[in-house]
């Protein structure tokens, strides 16, 4: 990442993040569509900034090189917070920011969360760690999310700590082999010793037999994250958090069709339908 000077005005900026994530042709934009326009371009801009830390930490660049490319994006946050942004995403989130009282600490737990990654290859890690890995790169995105979404309440942000830890876990069960393949392993270690699964290699792991009883047990935390997070979106207004919980019920019906599928055929790919997509986009008029 390079932190060089981006000559736009914060509305040019937000008009370039917003074709850049049209581009993409991900999700995200058509989910985010129902959102009124600056609250959408928020979004947007989160949603920018973390794909670029992302990429950073996913990339095949020496673990030093990481760590630089992350601390840039350190001082770029101060540099969006002391009012002198420089990029053009950190331009695009400036009032965002400002009207919409997204937080700094956010902003660094989810660089936090990224640098977890691309330091070393997370084998294994603790229930503890796991926790602080995934309020760092899911729920304070969920934490930055609800306030671009206009509810900055204790209920919302229980909203993004719960739907946050659901979503990463339930990514976590779903690419169990992509992650292997790269020497990266989720599944927490009380989980796997408790099964009497050796924490070796990660492909080792995949290959236990006793495998499909670690994953149904990380498995029903992630259900009840997903529980406690619709029990606090109860506590919310409905209108404006219609994108956290399309979000959920999407991650929701994934997470099923895993555990459907089961743990041993782990190169069948679990995906969900267009029709139920649809579905899903329609309940919660997202369409």
């Amino acid at each position: 990442m390079s932190v060089a000077a981006a000559p736009l005005s914060p509305s040019e900026a937000r008009a370039a993040v917003r074709a850049r994530v049209e581009a993409a042709g991900t999700s995200f934009y058509w989910a985010m569509r129902v959102l009124p326009e600056a609250r959408r371009d928020a979004m947007f801009a989160i949603y920018a900034f973390c794909r670029e830390v992302d990429d950073i930490a996913d990339s095949a660049d020496p673990a030093d090189a990481k760590r630089r490319g992350l601390d840039g994006w350190r001082r770029e946050i101060d540099a969006l917070f002391a009012g002198k942004p420089t990029t053009t995403i950190t331009r695009a989130l400036l009032e965002p920011t400002r009207d919409f009282a997204l937080r700094r600490e956010d902003f660094l737990a989810v660089i936090d969360g990224m640098e977890m990654d691309a330091v070393a290859d997370i084998r294994a890690p603790g229930m503890a760690e796991l926790d602080l890995y995934c309020d760092r790169v899911a729920s304070a995105v969920g934490r930055l999310s609800v306030r671009a979404f206009g509810v900055a309440s204790t209920a919302a942000d229980r909203v993004a700590y719960s739907l946050g830890r659901a979503l990463q876990l339930t990514n976590i069960l779903r690419d169990l082999l992509e992650d292997a393949e790269r020497g990266r392993l989720y599944l927490p270690q009380e989980l796997l010793e408790g099964e009497g699964i050796p924490i070796g290699d990660p492909a080792s792991v995949l290959r236990h037999p006793a495998l499909p009883l670690a994953c149904e047990a990380l498995a029903e935390i992630a259900e009840r994250h997903f529980a406690e997070a619709r029990a606090a979106m109860r506590a919310c207004p409905r209108k404006p958090m219609r994108p956290a919980a399309a979000m959920g019920a999407v991650y929701a019906a994934i997470l099923r069709r895993l555990k459907r599928r089961g743990w041993r055929r782990l190169d069948r790919p679990v995906r969900i339908p267009s029709a139920v997509k649809l579905f899903f986009a329609l309940r919660y008029g997202l369409l």
